[in-house]
């Protein structure tokens, strides 16, 4: 088992290598500081360099996820799940049960707890140096000191996925940070998220962990039941004004910019014990649609295997007895 794992590591860090252009220098990815270390490759080229190449897989990578062959649509997410939302159909299936670290999907939660306590959108909020993070050294563009609404704060957290705007929700709720995660976890508890835990509100510890089974849950609950959760994790873009600058932001899933999508509610992660993770609702054949995919290997594989199911369920003829693993 310890030989098929390193064979497995070199064949990830091979990979990455392939990817980077001959003369490029990666810089190292935010990680945990029991993830921070890299792997050093010499490129053979004119110049040298040296490229970094995580050397931590994904849980998923570790649990062997990534090795079932028998995936019939050939997705790049080792964790998948296709729901239809009306009738409860699985219409796909894919180590739906497996509980994985979820990342920025973690949003979901902390957006939800956040309406339905209906706090006042327009309370300003200023980000502290609690909101740092810590855990990853990811960046943010809002800076210490500056001052938004909660409305505003939550909007950036489910649309471009910005940690100090949702670790600033969470620790500005009644009661502070700790009651806030707990009150997530209790949330969860009462969808039926049995396999589900949270530890912060960001999504950056890999503690924040969930299956496909039970994200299915809250994404058939949260675009059922909020307008608010529906419209800003769907947006392709917002403003904000902080200070003297005004700030424009993206949505994290190009998808919600594709007009031949429609897409009710949406929400991407990643962090490296991960992988690449998105949750959606969205109508596909006139059906509407719960689609979850977990640790996928790709930059892009995500969104790759929205558009697989997406023209697997266009061009099936069956609406029964699909393929499920």
């Amino acid at each position: 088992m310890k030989k098929n794992w390193q064979i497995l590591g070199f064949a990830v860090a091979f990979s990455a290598l392939l990817a980077l252009p001959l003369q490029a220098q990666a810089q190292p990815p935010h990680s945990s500081h029991r993830a921070k270390k890299y792997a050093k490759v010499k490129v053979k080229a004119s110049k040298s360099r040296v490229a970094f190449v995580p050397a931590v897989p994904s849980y998923g990578q570790l649990a062997g996820l990534h090795l079932n062959q028998q995936d019939p649509l050939a997705l790049k997410s080792s964790v998948a799940l296709v729901m239809d939302q009306d009738t409860q159909e699985i219409l796909f299936r894919k180590n739906e049960t497996a509980v994985l670290p979820i990342a920025s999907i973690t949003k979901l939660m902390t957006g939800l707890v956040i309406v339905e306590a209906h706090l006042p959108m327009d309370e300003m909020i200023t980000i502290t140096e609690a909101d740092i993070d810590t855990e990853k050294g990811s960046r943010s563009r809002l800076k210490v000191g500056s001052e938004l609404s909660r409305g505003e704060l939550l909007h950036l957290a489910l649309m471009a996925s910005e940690n100090r705007a949702a670790h600033a929700l969470g620790r500005s709720y009644p009661g502070g940070l700790g009651v806030f995660v707990a009150t997530m976890n209790e949330r969860a508890r009462s969808l039926g998220m049995k396999d589900t835990s949270y530890v912060d509100p960001t999504g950056l510890s890999s503690r924040n962990q969930s299956s496909a089974k039970d994200l299915a849950l809250l994404v058939d609950f949260t675009s059922r039941t909020s307008s608010r959760l529906r419209e800003f994790s769907t947006s392709a873009a917002h403003q904000v004004d902080v200070g003297n600058r005004t700030l424009t932001y993206g949505n994290t899933n190009r998808l919600v910019s594709n007009p031949a999508w429609e897409i009710g509610l949406q929400k991407t992660g990643y962090i490296s014990e991960a992988g690449r993770c998105l949750v959606m609702q969205a109508k596909v054949s006139g059906r509407r649609l719960i689609m979850v995919f977990l640790d996928s290997a790709g930059k892009l594989s995500r969104l790759g295997d929205a558009e697989r199911v997406k023209r697997w369920l266009e061009t099936s003829p069956n609406t029964v007895n699909r393929p499920t693993l």
